[in-house]
C-alpha cells in the first residue's frame, strides 16, 4: 500500500467519524464545536444542581418532617403528665374531703383557693375590717370586685411601701441621704462613737461630695462652646462623668453606713481640709490614704547571711499597707475624690497661695 492510500483512507476515517447536526454539512467551524461543547458542559452543570437542590429540598423536608414529629410527642407527653396531675389531685381532695367528712371537719376548698391561701407569716396579717379602713383612709377602693383577702392585703403593703419609700435627691448622684446645707457641712477632724453622729457625718460627707459635684457641672456648663467642643473640653468633661459614676459606690455606702474607719478617718480629714482650704494637707492626707506609711525598699534588702536592721517593717501589712490597693472600687472613688480636690482649688482657692496642689 502506498502512501496516497494510507492519506485518503486516514481522511476519509475523520470524516466520518466528525459529529455533524446537519447531514447536508460536510464540515464543521471549530467555533460551531466550542459552541456544542460549551452547550453540553452548561446542561450537565444545570442538571448537577437541580440534583443537588432536590436533595437539599429532601433533606429539609426530612428535618421538618422529625422536627413536628418531635412537637407532637412532646406535646403529647404534656397532656398526659398534665392529665396524670389532674388525676392525682383529684384522688388526693377525694381522700381528703372523705377524711375531713369522717372526723367532722370543714369542706375541703377548691385547690386553686388553696394555692393562693397559703398562711402568712406571723405579724404580717391585718384583720379584714381594720384592712378596709386603713385603704379607705388612703382614698384606696376597699373592695375590688373577686378580690380576696390576701390580694387586698398585698395591695395595701404595695401602696403602703410606694408611699414610705425614701425619696432620692436631684443632685448629681441621686442619694437617700437627706443632704443638709451648706453651714453645716463643716465636719470634724474626730469620729464620732454614737450612731445618731456618725450618721450626720454621713451626709455632711455626701452633701459635700454633691455640693463640689453640681459646682463641677456648672463650671463645665458655663465654658464657652469652642471650649466646650475641644479635645481638652471633652477631655474634662469626661473626667467629670467618670469621677461622678466612681463616687456612686461611695455613696452607697454612706447610705448603709458601712463605710469601715480605715477608710472613713483619712476621708473625713481630707474633706476638713479642703473645707479650710489647706489643699496641700488634704492632698497629703490623700497620699497617705493611697500610699500608705508602708517602707518601701530601695536598692538591695538581703546583702549577706545576716539580716539589715528594721527589715521586719518592709513586710508590715495591718495599719500600714494602702487602703486604695485593696480593690478595684475603693481604688476608683479615692481617685475620684483626688479629682474633686482637683477642682475645689480651682473654684474655692486658698488665701494662702502655698496651699495650692501642684
Amino acid at each position: 500500500m502506498d502512501f496516497a492510500k494510507l492519506m485518503s483512507a486516514q481522511i476519509a476515517k475523520s470524516k466520518s467519524s466528525t459529529p455533524t447536526d446537519d447531514p447536508s454539512k460536510k464540515y464543521l467551524k471549530r467555533s460551531e464545536l466550542e459552541a456544542q461543547r460549551q452547550a453540553a458542559y452548561i446542561a450537565e452543570q444545570k442538571a448537577a444542581e437541580e440534583a443537588r437542590e432536590e436533595k437539599v429540598r429532601q433533606k429539609r423536608k426530612l428535618e421538618d418532617d422529625e422536627a413536628e414529629r418531635n412537637r407532637e410527642r412532646e406535646e403529647k407527653k404534656r397532656r398526659l403528665a398534665e392529665q396524670s396531675r389532674k388525676l392525682r389531685e383529684e384522688e388526693e381532695d377525694a381522700a381528703e374531703r372523705a377524711r375531713r367528712k369522717r372526723l367532722g371537719l370543714p369542706d375541703l376548698p377548691p385547690r386553686e383557693q388553696q394555692k393562693e391561701e397559703t398562711p402568712l407569716a406571723e405579724g404580717e396579717d391585718i384583720p379584714d375590717e381594720e384592712l378596709v379602713a386603713k385603704l379607705r383612709e388612703l382614698e384606696q377602693p376597699a373592695r375590688i370586685f373577686g378580690e380576696s383577702h390576701r390580694q387586698r392585703l398585698k395591695r395595701y403593703k404595695k401602696i403602703t411601701g410606694a408611699l414610705t419609700a425614701p425619696a432620692l435627691s436631684d443632685g448629681p448622684i441621686p442619694t437617700t441621704l437627706q443632704l443638709v446645707p451648706e453651714a453645716e457641712m463643716k465636719v470634724d477632724t474626730k469620729l464620732p462613737k454614737d450612731k445618731e453622729s456618725r450618721e450626720f457625718l454621713f451626709r455632711q460627707l455626701g452633701s459635700y461630695f454633691t455640693m463640689v459635684l453640681r459646682e463641677w457641672e456648672i463650671a463645665l456648663a458655663q465654658r464657652p462652646e469652642d471650649v466646650r467642643t475641644s479635645f481638652q473640653g471633652k477631655q474634662a468633661y469626661n473626667a467629670m462623668v467618670q469621677a461622678r459614676e466612681n463616687m456612686r459606690p461611695l455613696f452607697k455606702k454612706l447610705e448603709k453606713g458601712e463605710l469601715e474607719d480605715g477608710i472613713l478617718e483619712p476621708v473625713v480629714e481630707i474633706v476638713n481640709a479642703a473645707q479650710e482650704r489647706r489643699y496641700v494637707d488634704a492632698n497629703d492626707g490623700y497620699l497617705r490614704l493611697s500610699i500608705g506609711k508602708a517602707a518601701w525598699p530601695i536598692g538591695v534588702t538581703m546583702v549577706g547571711i545576716h539580716e539589715r536592721s528594721a527589715r521586719e517593717k518592709l513586710h508590715e501589712s495591718d495599719k500600714n499597707s494602702a487602703h486604695i490597693m485593696s480593690d478595684e472600687t475603693t481604688r476608683k472613688y479615692l481617685q475620684s475624690i483626688k479629682r474633686c480636690l482637683s477642682f475645689a482649688q480651682t473654684r474655692w482657692p486658698p488665701d494662702d497661695q502655698l496651699q495650692l496642689m501642684g
